[in-house]
């Protein structure tokens, strides 16, 4: 969501903070600002916008200065405007505050500080923490820090720097991701390590609670009680070159492109072809737990909710084991019955989202033993839970999930095909599955040369406003992924039902105006899902179908058929989820939209 770039060194600190901040610019954002410490004083620039717009200003300026922090805001407390931009000031303006998360108990302590005499300009509550910091200053920014971090409650990831402390930088996180770039004689403090990747490979990761007081030279971590705490230097493997577009006009187009090679490093060294098995390291420690398991609840948001939902059908099929899918958010507030054999997986890509983590909480406070599946290593959800598996398919920079939805799902096959071979998988059809899972590459290779194909259906439909996605069985979740890709970044309303569903209500949309997506490979289903696509043509519908290669029973009437290269049912969705990418992707260019960082949408959902 919000970003945050700060920096203390012995280089000019803005081109650092700006080109940090243009790093995190997919996280999603409504203004930016920057505060540097120069000359003695505190210098702060805000503008609403894209941070082009922070440029045009900072253009006018001639800001220097070794120490400084910066931030994209995505409006939470207070429309999007300069005066609620951050960083905020102290009354003082001798201490600025960049901020992600929520205060929730801001206006109790605001109600405070006015009958102090307190003056506030902005409506956020952010605010309100420059000057609660600024109440317990005392010539030493890291103790006023803590001290007031004693009665703030709620979720913050903090940076904060004083015109009277010019040779400090303090971090603080509860709930919001944080991290401590080391270099030589200088430090870096993000929200996100791609906004300093190139800058150092050396990263600390706060814990919640953590206050870093962070110098040119090295850098100290204590709890919010004030007592010394140890926190590990860590090499990170991801690479300026990861974090760029290259030949590609937007990240979510590259993205789509990189799934072959990110579903072979998900798969590299975890399958084993020859006992039809995977190995699964980060699970190594809960193998015999494992064994003992009846019943998984899977829970996850938004794209992870969708993959969820086809690693259910994959794990009953062949483990046998009952599932549930549960939305995180809803998950964290009922009173879930978590059994002694019960185990919780928590699927998160960028293992941050706030639902996510409250659910595997909740969880493991009942007893439950929880495992993620996370993409970004070194991630809250990864270090909170009690093992799992990382996807390694690459940094994902595009607000829309392409390479990460299928990478789970891969994942969350390889988990199936274990859970299987421990209880009702022979040897050869563990082989079988081993095999199909290690040809995906080549078959998402395959699928993708069909872009210009489909560059030519969404040409015929971009200017709809209405779309239905139907499927059925391990194709159901394939369409409410293809109707949220499409949602997202083309922002036309799109719905997606199981396709015997939509006799029980949405057939009545059905007209000449109403394209519908039916994603029908050759399995079990086939025969009724064309039923039901025969139903839609009687009513004048317009069809587009998502089909294997050998279904010739949809060419008399489909309007459009978009042919797929086959592999095993249960592993189709890794395919036939690709085309709507693909047409999503396309919908929403020719309509001019801003395909990476859609209207609303933020990439990491670390607010409630």
């Amino acid at each position: 969501m919000c970003g945050i770039v700060a920096y203390i060194g012995f280089r000019p600190a803005l081109p650092i903070l700006i080109d940090g901040l243009k790093k995190l610019e997919y996280r999603g954002y409504d203004s930016a600002g920057v505060s540097l410490l120069d000359s003695g004083k505190l210098k702060t620039e805000k503008a609403v916008g894209k941070i082009r717009e922070l440029e045009k200003k900072l253009e006018q300026k001639n800001l220097e200065g070794f120490l400084g922090i910066s931030h994209t805001r995505w409006a939470t407390h207070g429309e999007p405007n300069e005066v609620n931009a951050h960083p905020q000031l102290s009354a003082d303006g001798k201490i600025a505050v960049v901020h992600n998360g929520i205060i929730e108990n801001y206006a109790i302590l605001k109600k405070h500080l006015q009958a102090e005499g307190v003056q506030f300009t902005s409506d956020t509550d952010t605010e309100v923490v420059a000057h609660w910091i600024s109440k317990f200053y005392n010539g030493d920014l890291g103790k006023a820090v803590l001290k007031a971090l004693e009665s703030i409650e709620g979720t913050f990831g903090l940076a904060v720097i004083s015109a009277d402390d010019p040779d400090i930088l303090v971090g603080a996180r509860r709930g919001s991701p944080l991290v401590l770039g080391v270099g030589e004689n200088e430090s870096f403090l993000a929200s996100d390590v791609s906004a300093i990747v190139g800058h150092t490979q050396k990263i600390v990761y706060l814990e919640d609670n953590d206050v870093a007081l962070i110098k040119r030279e090295g850098f100290t971590v204590r709890n919010i009680k004030d007592k010394s705490v140890s926190r590990e230097v860590q090499e990170i493997e991801a690479t300026l070159e990861q974090s760029q577009k290259g030949d590609f006009p937007h990240f979510m187009l590259k993205e789509i492109f990189e799934q072959p090679e990110a579903l072979r490093n998900c798969t590299r060294g975890r399958l084993l072809l020859g006992d039809g098995n995977a190995k699964l390291a980060g699970l190594d420690n809960s193998l015999k737990e494992l064994r003992s398991i009846d019943r998984i609840i899977i829970t996850a948001c938004g794209t992870s909710y969708y993959s969820a939902m086809v690693g259910e059908y994959l794990i009953e099929e062949w483990a046998g084991i009952p599932v549930e899918v549960e939305y995180a958010s809803e998950f964290r507030y009922r009173n879930p019955i978590i059994g002694s054999n019960t185990l919780v997986f928590t699927i998160s890509q960028s293992g941050e989202t706030a639902d996510t983590l409250a659910a595997l909480r909740e969880a493991q406070h009942k007893g439950a033993t929880v495992l993620s599946i996370c993409n970004v290593v070194g991630s809250t959800i990864a270090r909170a839970s009690n093992g799992g598996v990382y996807l390694h398919a690459g940094p994902e920079i595009g607000v829309a999930s392409t390479k990460a939805f299928n990478a789970q799902v891969t994942v969350l096959a390889l988990i199936a095909l274990l859970l299987g071979r421990q209880r009702r998988l022979s040897n050869a059809q563990g082989v079988e599955i081993a095999q199909a899972i290690s040809e995906l590459p080549s078959v998402v290779e395959k699928t993708l040369t069909l872009s210009d194909e489909i560059l030519k259906i969404a040409k015929v439909y971009a200017n709809h406003p209405n779309f239905l996605y139907l499927g059925r069985h391990y194709n159901y979740p394939v369409a409410m992924e293809g109707a949220l890709k499409l949602k997202e970044i083309s922002y036309i309303h799109a719905e997606g039902y199981p396709a015997a569903e939509m006799k029980h209500g949405p057939i009545a949309l059905i007209d000449a105006n109403m394209p519908v997506v039916i994603v029908a490979p050759k399995d079990a289903l086939f025969d009724k899902v064309v039923s039901n696509a025969r139903e839609i043509k009687a009513r004048g519908g317009k069809l587009i179908v998502v089909a294997s290669d050998d279904c010739s029973p949809l060419d008399e009437f489909a309007d459009h058929i978009i042919r797929v290269p086959q592999t095993l049912n249960a592993l189709m969705p890794v395919i036939t989820s690709v085309p709507l990418q693909l047409l999503a992707y396309h919908i929403a260019v020719l309509r001019g939209n801003d395909v990476d960082q859609p209207r609303n949408l933020a990439k990491s959902v670390t607010v409630e």
